[in-house]
């Protein structure tokens, strides 16, 4: 919730799986994964584009449960883990949105920072306060799609790992909407509220809600696991839940006052 689907017609295409049957879901995850997890595969656009079909699959899973026994069954039991880890992670942090919105926010999405120098950040946080590198990454993941977002929360949050102006006044040091100011900072709260020891009581502290815990924990665990698996999470893109349905807010969306999704749609040529 972006690369490389400027036009409004191709982003609606990768609003659902290219295929809705279990088999066809099947097929399409075990082939996105793989490609993710392949250390020879570059960081290119072919790799971008799977990460983000693995999301647009786990999203239709979560929006169908009755499809996702048929889809695990279909996996190598390899695959079949990563599936299941993601479908429920992604389903808590979906759970976490509230009731559908009236109007598209006053954001701009932009492109993120590259890969490398964010897994720098995160793991040079973790090398000053013991808080899991991909705890940091996960946190950035479900706040910002890896700072893909800039605008402020209805809570008054704002910048990559979205602090509320108290807790950045509390835990942050230079510039709430630089990556690395804010990774650390994210660090530091973590640490105060108990990590490394207690991690799920310090994300709890970040976000207090046991679905937002469960989300981070889930996502971190795949990267703890196999550290390419950052790669496709790096690719996941925004998207708004509306009364039109999830809309997906691109690389370049950019508002600087709520629109009625209608009027919006209009414009814009909504699914």
């Amino acid at each position: 919730m972006v690369w490389f689907w400027i036009l409004w017609a191709s982003i609606a295409a990768a609003l659902e799986p290219t295929s809705t049957s279990a088999e066809g879901l099947a097929a399409q995850l075990l082939q996105v994964e793989r490609h993710i997890r392949d250390a020879a595969q570059p960081l290119d656009a072919a790799l971008m584009e799977a990460g983000h079909q693995q999301q647009v699959i786990y999203r239709y899973l979560v929006t169908h449960p009755e499809l996702r026994e048929p889809v695990f069954a279909a996996l190598p039991e390899d695959v079949r883990d990563i599936a299941k880890t993601n479908v429920f992670a992604t389903s808590q942090i979906m759970r976490t949105v509230g009731k559908s919105r009236v109007a598209v926010p006053p954001w701009t999405i932009v492109a993120p920072a590259e890969i490398l120098d964010l897994q720098s950040h995160y793991m040079a946080a973790e090398e000053e306060f013991g808080v899991p590198w991909e705890i940091l990454a996960g946190i950035h993941l479900v706040e910002t799609r890896m700072g893909r977002l800039r605008g402020v929360s209805t809570a008054g949050a704002k910048g990559p790992m979205q602090f509320i102006p108290e807790t950045w006044a509390r835990f942050g040091e230079g510039d709430i909407e630089n990556n690395r100011d804010a990774i650390f900072a994210a660090a530091r709260h973590l640490k105060h509220h108990g990590a490394p020891d207690r991690i799920d009581k310090a994300l709890w502290h970040y976000n207090p809600t046991d679905r937002y815990v469960n989300a981070v924990r889930g996502y971190a665990s795949m990267i703890e696991q196999n550290p390419l698996a950052y790669r496709g999470y790096y690719a996941w893109q925004v998207y708004y839940k509306t009364i039109r349905g999830y809309l997906h807010l691109p690389e370049g969306y950019a508002e600087t006052e709520k629109i009625p999704v209608d009027t919006w749609c209009a414009a814009n040529d909504c699914p």
